[in-house]
């Protein structure tokens, strides 16, 4: 039985903002990991860094680290816990082609001497429990075996698996009997990501895997924000929830970004998931990702 969940870290959109109001009109988040962030040559945190690594009251974030430099990634630990995180957490599972082609994400796995060593430098170093977030390989599934070597050969604090590679990227089905095997052979805790986005996958998923008891979910909790509630035995959202909940988000996208243009932006990013909760959205769906501006956008939300 499913006894954990995470919220996953969705690049642009579980960003401070969102993961605040989600939180206090949703919640069922064991911990809240924070969209990645990647460390500087100089060491600095930038602006933009600082504000998303800002400290929710009652949260239990973990903030998430994008590089292939272990000095890099031990400063970020160093200033996360300096800014009182107890966890950070490495992203070797981002599939994209421009974070790919620096060695970052999961490019790092096409490398996985140099990605031992990393491994090496970090634990033997580390201020900070290290989780990892991963896929399978580049190419091939079968490449997860010698990753997997690699990993248990450090004290990870918790693997998530997101069974697919880096070129099918969220495209496809997952590949389950790897993570069935991972979970047979991990001697780290091991969290499962990948296409949990109803209440229906993630028992189907409890159903095959019922020695798995922790996952992650980002889509699917940004689609239905009641999602994780759900999961623990509480109700669906409402129609009052949902458009409470939608109202809170624009107003404190508005205050966070002080105009209403990036606020509008956003909730277009928020919508384009949300918008599969309401009977022929996919309609209203299209107009608001056409839409030009915070007024067009309002109407449609105000059809919706």
């Amino acid at each position: 039985m499913i006894a954990r969940c995470d919220l996953a870290p969705l690049d642009g959109i579980t960003k401070t903002v969102f993961r605040r109001v989600w939180a206090r009109r949703f919640g069922g988040a064991d911990r809240y990991f924070i969209p990645f962030f990647s460390p500087t040559p100089q060491h600095i945190l930038t602006p933009r860094d600082r504000r998303e690594l800002e400290m929710l009251p009652g949260l239990r974030q973990v903030p998430q680290v994008m590089t292939c430099r272990a000095e890099d990634f031990l400063w970020a630990a160093e200033t996360v816990r300096d800014l009182g995180y107890e966890e950070v957490n490495l992203n070797l599972g981002c599939p994209s082609g421009t974070v790919t082609a620096k060695g970052k994400g999961a490019g790092f796995l096409a490398r996985p001497e140099d990605l031992d060593r990393f491994f090496d430098t970090v634990f033997a170093r580390t201020p900070l429990p290290v989780s990892v977030k991963t896929r399978l390989g580049i190419q091939s599934p079968e490449e997860f075996g010698q990753l997997l070597e690699i990993y248990n050969r450090y004290p990870i604090a918790c693997l998530t698996i997101h069974p697919r590679i880096q070129k099918e990227k969220y495209r496809g089905p997952v590949h389950r009997d790897v993570f069935a095997k991972a979970l047979a052979e991990s001697r780290n805790p091991v969290c499962y990501n990948g296409d949990l986005r109803t209440t229906a996958e993630c028992r189907e998923f409890e159903a095959a895997f019922p020695q798995a008891e922790h996952v992650m979910i980002g889509r699917g909790a940004v689609a239905d924000p009641a999602l994780l509630r759900k999961l623990r035995g509480g109700p669906a959202a409402s129609r009052e929830e949902l458009r409470d909940f939608t109202a809170a988000l624009y107003q404190e996208y508005q205050s966070f970004y002080g105009q209403t243009g990036p606020a509008s932006q956003r909730m277009k990013e928020v919508w384009f998931y949300l918008i599969h909760l309401f009977q022929g959205g996919e309609r209203c769906g299209g107009r608001m990702r056409r839409s030009r501006g915070p007024a067009e956008y309002e109407r449609i939300e105000a059809e919706i």
